[in-house]
């Protein structure tokens, strides 16, 4: 067993957060040796508690969000806890909060705010649309940002499009918060300064949609909906056998096609027929 210390041992991170997204990136940080203390509301604590109760009494999204951290019950409606939490940040590395759009500037627990009072602080606002533009002050969920962000468009069958059976937006924005708090501390190693990071669930699943625009912008159509098929690689999906079952395919290039053809199929003339040699020819 290694006894090297975790990259992230000695670096506190105090987190007011919520659901999935901002959870979900302290949950990295914890993996990675961080010690993570939650704040929660004293009224029943983060909602996702309440989601269900599959992980033996506990729910399931939040069991796997939250590992490895510590919690407490603060109420920040009362200026005794708001107080707290503003010592707590004081002593902390990264600070990360994902409350209702504007809470966190009311409250002065904002990354403006808490970068221009602790200027070595890594302060994080994750939000569901940003801090700025016409929706900034809209409630995100992670179906209503799949749809906004075109994941739908490009999920499902063509007769139905369908969600991602996760909770896609929410883990883009998480890892997003994530990677942008490492960055950080390692430009504050260099520099010995924090500074702010701000991601949203919207920028995030949008990034993630890239190679749809850039397939629609540039291949004349957008990728249409095809279940388990790829919309530009084949063979790829899950074909009828004779038994009666299926048999999943996925073959990324043109040198896997040839072996399929010579040592799979046992027809090797596949392999160099114009109709099927290339994958452009295939799909």
């Amino acid at each position: 067993m290694s006894t090297q210390p975790l990259p992230l041992e000695g670096i506190t991170v105090v987190a007011v957060e919520q659901a999935v997204a901002a959870p979900f990136a302290t949950r990295q940080l914890a993996d990675l040796g961080a010690r993570v203390v939650k704040v929660e509301r004293p009224d029943g604590g983060d909602f996702a508690r309440g989601y269900d109760t599959a992980a033996r009494g506990l729910a399931s999204h939040f069991v796997w969000c939250n590992r490895g951290k510590e919690s407490v019950a603060i109420d920040l409606k009362d200026p005794r806890g708001l107080a707290l939490v503003r010592r707590m940040t004081a002593g902390a590395d990264v600070f990360v909060q994902n409350l209702a759009q504007g809470a966190a500037a009311r409250l002065g627990l904002d990354a403006a705010t808490l970068c221009a009072a602790h200027p070595r602080l890594i302060a994080v606002d994750v939000s569901g649309y940003g801090a700025r533009g016409p929706y900034a002050h809209r409630r995100a969920y992670d179906m209503l940002v799949q749809c906004e962000a075109g994941l739908v468009s490009v999920t499902g069958t063509p007769e139905q499009p369908v969600k991602s059976g996760i909770p896609a937006a929410d883990i883009a924005a998480g890892m997003y918060a994530f990677s942008g708090v490492l960055a950080a501390l390692v430009r504050r190693g260099a520099t010995g300064r924090g500074g702010p990071v701000e991601v949203s669930l919207l920028d995030s699943l949008a990034e993630w949609m890239g190679h749809p625009l850039h397939h629609g912008t540039h291949g004349g159509a957008a990728p249409a909906r095809t279940g388990l098929a790829h919309a530009v690689i084949a063979p790829y999906d899950a074909y009828p056998t004779a038994d009666g079952g299926l048999v999943l395919l996925s073959v990324q290039n043109d040198r896997e096609w040839r072996r399929l053809a010579e040592q799979v199929l046992g027809r090797p003339g596949l392999a160099d027929d114009p109709a099927f040699a290339t994958n452009a020819a295939r799909v």
